[in-house]
């Protein structure tokens, strides 16, 4: 199934099950077939009417250009338009950071659970440089698909630069290659530096819940409790044993209840 979204790109999505209506806004390096996306569906369907959608620039959606944060905001709208304005949004990483946005944006939805949006607060971690989007735009516009997955793995995801040799001898890595462009947009919707955006994210209304891993790194956590503190009318919840990487019949679970109440 597919929407138009306000530029005429086409977003794709899948619907599965019955009941009140969820959104599944996906993290970097997902589509909507992606296993624990396509896993988190799947746990959901029994109870909810599930809408599991590309993000444009990747699986079967468009991808109209110029790029901007807004264009995705309005991806989302449509899908919110075929699902109902009062449908529940779940975003994850880099997804969970779209759907904070898109609320703050006044985006009307039922409620709104994220997933370790992927904020650097303080001096957790390592800082992202400022202009870390416009270098893997560059990047990008020179072909150098494989370096983009580099630098972002690298300064994003933290990932050792000892690993990369391995990791782009895998039989993953021509995916990742694959969709390089929208880490460029990734960065665009964390915004510069991946700094929390509290002045933004302190206007929205809707009633939020923020999960973060229990075997997450410890940075990942204080971004979710820091959104948790700017976000009025938001609870924090740490899901233990489980990381970046969790579990979709775990991470189901507390969705479910949140979006049951």
């Amino acid at each position: 199934m597919d929407v138009t979204s306000a530029d005429g790109t086409t977003i794709v999505f899948d619907q599965s099950g019955t009941g009140p209506a969820v959104i599944l806004v996906t993290g970097g390096f997902s589509d909507r077939s992606h296993p624990i996306w396509a896993g988190i569906a799947a746990a959901l369907a029994p109870n909810f009417t599930v809408f599991n959608y590309d993000r444009r620039g990747r699986g079967d959606s468009g991808d109209t250009l110029p790029y901007a944060m807004e264009r995705e905001i309005e991806d989302l709208a449509a899908v919110l338009e075929a699902a109902g304005s009062d449908a529940a949004v779940f975003g994850g990483s880099s997804g969970g950071a779209l759907a904070l946005q898109a609320a703050a944006s006044g985006l009307a939805m039922g409620k709104l659970a994220v997933f370790e949006p992927p904020y650097i607060v303080g001096d957790a971690r390592s800082p992202i440089a400022p202009n870390f989007e416009a270098e893997l735009a560059d990047l990008i516009a020179e072909d150098r698909r494989g370096d983009v997955v580099a630098r972002f793995m690298v300064e994003a995801a933290e990932v050792p630069e000892s690993m990369l040799g391995e990791m782009r001898e895998s039989p993953f890595w021509a995916g990742m290659e694959a969709v390089a462009h929208t880490l460029v947009y990734e960065a665009a919707v964390v915004g510069p530096s991946s700094a929390l955006p509290a002045d933004r994210l302190a206007s929205i209304k809707v009633p939020t819940l923020v999960l973060a891993g229990g075997n997450s790194a410890p940075w990942m956590q204080k971004a979710g409790e820091a959104v948790a503190e700017v976000v009025p009318n938001a609870e924090y919840q740490v899901i233990e044993g489980q990381a970046h990487d969790a579990s979709p019949e775990i991470l189901a679970a507390p969705l479910a209840k949140f979006f049951a109440k």
